[in-house]
């Protein structure tokens, strides 16, 4: 119990100073200036999600009620902490004989926060097949002591959506690349895996995107948070957690289900968007706002140079490849719109114009491997 206890005082000296005094006295704290921000795309609602997430429980370093404390911190909508169902390095000093207490604990921790917090467990297999997330349990003991693939059959036979963890992982896969073996094209044929984690923590894999997009599997990432968030990802540097953006019909356990079965998600990793072109440029489109625009004055009176103020209502930035037939006056080709800021940008369009159309390639989005979307952008010189 020694280790213990001295991984617990530290851990308080570390959420001292992380987290505000009511993170430590029980009281929840209210939105923070550091929370995630993504607008709504029409028709759905947009929910920041991590369903990949460890505590004492199984190989973490915390109890579960920081995991709450964290996502409210960050501005989560919904998360799923995923202790390993078989791997228990701490049941000398924590004895775990229901696998559903981490749950039940968490729920209790995010009460009347607004948090929604599913059921879910990591099951832990060398490849293949790896491992994988069952999300939507309603008993995780039943998991135990189960084979390979009869271990996911009684997952899918309780409704869970199941994700294939980190298929590129280097401890199993030892050049780094996501590869689907027969074992793993069987577990597709009997829909055993519905989501592929192309974001694990720092990694990210092209091979993994592919087999998502091939298969028209959901896309995912996980922090695999094993100890505190603010440490592995380097908040204090301005680095955050990757995410999974998940386009639901309401904020609940439902509609979010659903919207994570018919692959309604993009991920966000390294200020770095990924998915689907038909949720991911709807998203990008409704982060862009073209606040204001004026024609700038000349000696003679006024120049036919339009300066535009663009609003970025979102989390990352955006990083714009101009793709118009315009250039631009006060920048070259490549511009970067900050998160949550404005940026002005001043177009040449060579003569008086009431509209015209500014096209972007959005470099640190992706689609697919190495294709990146575009998005329009239509300017009214009237506006301001």
């Amino acid at each position: 119990m020694k280790y213990l206890d001295s991984r617990l005082f530290f851990g308080l000296i570390a959420l001292s100073s992380l987290f505000p005094f009511s993170a430590i006295t029980g009281q929840v704290p209210g939105k923070t200036e550091r929370a995630f921000v993504f607008p709504n795309i029409a028709g759905y609602k947009t929910l920041i999600c991590d369903f990949h997430q460890h505590t004492v429980f199984s190989d973490g370093d915390v109890w579960p009620d920081v995991r709450i404390r964290e996502a409210i911190t960050d501005g989560l909508d919904a998360i799923c902490i995923t202790d390993h169902i078989e791997y228990q390095p701490h049941d000398e000093d924590i004895p775990y004989a229901d696998r559903n207490r981490v749950y039940q604990l968490a729920l209790e921790a995010a009460k009347n926060t607004g948090l929604l917090v599913i059921n879910g467990a990591e099951i832990t297999r060398d490849m293949p097949p790896g491992h994988g997330n069952a999300l939507f349990l309603s008993d995780v003991n039943k998991l135990l002591g189960l084979d390979s693939m009869e271990v996911f059959r009684e997952a899918k036979k309780q409704g869970a959506f199941i994700i294939w963890n980190h298929p590129h992982w280097h401890a199993q896969s030892p050049n780094g690349t996501a590869v689907l073996t027969k074992m793993h094209k069987q577990m597709l044929k009997e829909g055993l895996i519905q989501a592929v984690e192309i974001v694990n923590e720092h990694s990210y894999s092209d091979e993994a995107l592919k087999i998502a997009v091939d298969n028209k599997l959901t896309l995912m990432a996980g922090s695999d948070i094993h100890d505190l968030i603010d440490w592995q990802f380097g908040v204090a540097g301005g680095g955050h957690r990757p995410v999974t953006l998940v386009f639901a019909v309401d904020k609940n356990e439902e509609s979010l289900k659903e919207a994570l079965v018919k692959g309604r998600t993009v991920v966000w990793f390294d200020n770095t968007l990924i998915g689907k072109q038909e949720y991911l440029v709807p998203l990008i489109q409704q982060s862009l706002y073209i606040r204001k625009t004026r024609i700038l004055d000349s000696y003679s009176g006024k120049s036919t140079v339009v300066d535009i103020s663009i609003e970025n209502k979102s989390s990352t930035d955006f990083i714009l490849e101009n793709q118009s037939t315009y250039l631009f006056y006060d920048h070259a080709d490549i511009v970067t719109v900050k998160a949550g800021s404005v940026t002005t940008l001043q177009v040449k369009p060579l003569k008086e114009l009431e509209t015209f159309e500014l096209r972007f390639r959005v470099l640190n989005a992706l689609t697919a491997p190495k294709t990146h979307p575009s998005i329009k952008m239509s300017v009214y010189t009237a506006q301001n």
